[in-house]
């Protein structure tokens, strides 16, 4: 199938430009790219501006149009968003910071990548700008890491089992692509055949955030969006699982005034000085009519806050809190 012809639906689309206002202009900074629908509905108000970043390379030809297209008013960098500081320098403070996380249509439906259930060939799940593959983790990793990757990334209450299966069938011959991978995990899942999604889904999730180091990227994303993101600038997240949303539920709530006060007794000058305004505690959802078009956006949600006047300060708290995942991410045993 060439790219080209996926159509491609930006999740949520009428919900983020509603919250952002372009019509109102401004510099709008794109964390992940994509196929380019944000971008593009951003860029047709006239006084908005655009710096897109995306870690993968091929998206390139996506955004190669739309430089074309308004050269004087988009810019585009083939970049991580733990680096977003380096791509936005200091002379610029976004009015506008969006995240659209997981994979993209164009990932998934490329059968070279690796991301599908059905794809016969490489086993790669790579985003870009990585430093291994699935098919490394899957055929090379130590057995009991294997496991923690899939229960705690997954949350797979059968990683051990999934992972002594793997283990098994490797030993054998290694497992190649990931149609491969999706048959030996229904083989390990009892009664598979009564799961509503393919039994596979979180093992494929935890195996894919771990080579991309996803929730790693996403807490240091948040971080660097909070530093450059100007006063009363605007910090949009979409997330697609639960551990996404539970990382920017947490960094929003520690650094907004819905963050409870552990002692009314505390000095003042002990209270961390909150960095966001929260007008939703309740992320937003997709609409029925987008569900109907677009059933892949059933797990989104949205949420958003309002940056403050207040000097930026380093998230310790946030960044203790989620240890755990960075410490998994960044190699096991």
């Amino acid at each position: 199938m060439s790219l080209e012809k996926i159509k491609h639906y930006p999740v949520m689309l009428n919900q983020v430009l509603s919250i952002i206002s372009p019509q109102h202009g401004g510099t709008i900074v794109d964390c992940t790219f994509g196929a380019g629908g944000y971008s593009e509905a951003i860029l047709k108000f006239p006084q908005t501006k655009v710096i897109a970043i995306d870690r993968d390379k091929l998206v390139k030809q996506h955004a190669d149009k739309l430089t074309k297209k308004f050269p004087s008013r988009f810019n585009f960098f083939t970049e991580k968003f733990s680096n977003l500081n380096k791509v936005i320098g200091n002379k610029i403070n976004p009015r506008v910071i969006i995240f659209d996380l997981g994979t993209s249509s164009l990932q998934l439906l490329d059968k070279d990548r690796g991301f599908s259930f059905n794809s016969k060939n490489n086993l790669d799940m790579e985003m870009g700008l990585n430093n291994l593959s699935a098919y490394d983790v899957i055929n090379t990793f130590d057995k009991k890491d294997l496991a923690t990757i899939i229960k705690v990334l997954g949350e797979e209450k059968d990683g051990k089992i999934i992972a002594n299966q793997i283990d098994k069938y490797r030993k054998k011959q290694p497992i190649k692509n990931s149609e491969q991978l999706a048959y030996i995990i229904k083989r390990a899942k009892k009664n598979y055949g009564n799961y509503k999604k393919n039994p596979a889904t979180q093992t494929f999730q935890a195996i894919r955030i771990f080579v991309n180091k996803e929730l790693t990227e996403l807490i240091s994303g948040l971080i660097e969006a909070t530093k450059i993101l100007s006063s009363n600038g605007i910090l949009v997240v979409v997330s697609f699982h639960s551990l996404e949303d539970k990382i920017v539920k947490n960094f929003f709530n520690l650094y907004s005034s819905l963050k409870k006060n552990p002692s009314r007794y505390l000095p003042l000058k002990e209270i961390t000085p909150n960095l966001f305004k929260i007008i939703s505690k309740k992320p937003f959802i997709p609409s029925l009519s987008e569900l109907k078009e677009n059933i892949s956006s059933r797990s989104a949600k949205l949420r958003y806050a309002i940056r403050s006047s207040n000097p930026f300060i380093y998230p310790e708290e946030f960044k203790n809190k989620f240890f755990n995942y960075e410490d998994l991410e960044k190699g096991t045993s």
